[in-house]
C-alpha cells in the first residue's frame, strides 16, 4: 500500500492553527482528514526531541484510525533561555496551552536571566519536525528551521503560538506581524514540507 502515492492522509494534530497551516502546505490533490472528526485526544508526548514526538504523534493517530498520518512537532528554541521551551513550546501556555500566557513567561523568564535583554539580539529558532506513519511504520521523517531574534513585544495577530514575538533573520516583521502568504515562503513548516513533498 505505501510504494503507490499517498492520496489520503490523516493531519495528526488537535491543533487548528497547525492544522490550517499543514493543509495549505500540502498537494491539492491529497484529500486531508483532521483527528477532530474521530475525536480523538493527542498522546502522551514524551519524547526527548521533536522528531520523538513527531512519530509519537503519526504512529498513534494512524493506529487509532488505520490511515496514512503526518504528524509535526515543533517549537520555539532561545539560545539565552539554554534552548526552551523547546518541546515544551505548547506546554508552556498551561493545560489549555495559551500562547499569551506561554509568551508571558518566554518574558518572565528572559527577565530572569538578562535584566538587560531588551537591549540585545536574543537569538532563537522555530524548528518543525515532521513524520508520516502508517500504523507502527515510519514512512518518512524530515526537520525544518528557521533562525531569528526575539521581538521587544509582541506584535501582530496573523499566525498562532509564539508568532507574535518571532522575527526572522533579515526581516523586521514578526511573524505574526506577515501575511500568511509570506511567512509560509520562508518559516519551519515550509522547510520540512519542501524535503517531505517527495514522499506524497
Amino acid at each position: 500500500m505505501l510504494n503507490k502515492k499517498i492520496n489520503k492522509l490523516l493531519i495528526g494534530t488537535n491543533n487548528k492553527g497547525k492544522l490550517r497551516e499543514i493543509r495549505d502546505l500540502l498537494p491539492k490533490n491529497i484529500k486531508t482528514l483532521s483527528t477532530f472528526v474521530f475525536k480523538i485526544n493527542s498522546p502522551n508526548e514524551n519524547g526527548k526531541t521533536f522528531k520523538e514526538n513527531s512519530l509519537i504523534k503519526s504512529k498513534y493517530f494512524s493506529k487509532k484510525t488505520n490511515l496514512v498520518c503526518l504528524a509535526d512537532d515543533s517549537g520555539l528554541e532561545i539560545d539565552i533561555l539554554n534552548k526552551r521551551p523547546g518541546i515544551y513550546s505548547a506546554r508552556w501556555g498551561g493545560k489549555n496551552s495559551n500562547f499569551n500566557k506561554a509568551i508571558k513567561k518566554v518574558y518572565h523568564e528572559l527577565n530572569k536571566k538578562d535584566k538587560n535583554w531588551v537591549k540585545k539580539k536574543i537569538k532563537a529558532r522555530f524548528v518543525c519536525a515532521l513524520s508520516i506513519s502508517y500504523l507502527n511504520k515510519k514512512i518518512a521523517e524530515t526537520t525544518g528551521k528557521v533562525e531569528g531574534f526575539i521581538s521587544i513585544k509582541p506584535r501582530g495577530k496573523n499566525g498562532f503560538g509564539y508568532d507574535p514575538i518571532f522575527i526572522p533573520r533579515n526581516k523586521s516583521k514578526t511573524f505574526g506581524e506577515m501575511k500568511p502568504s509570506q511567512k509560509f515562503k520562508i518559516d519551519h513548516r515550509f522547510r520540512a514540507f519542501k524535503k517531505i513533498k517527495k514522499f506524497l
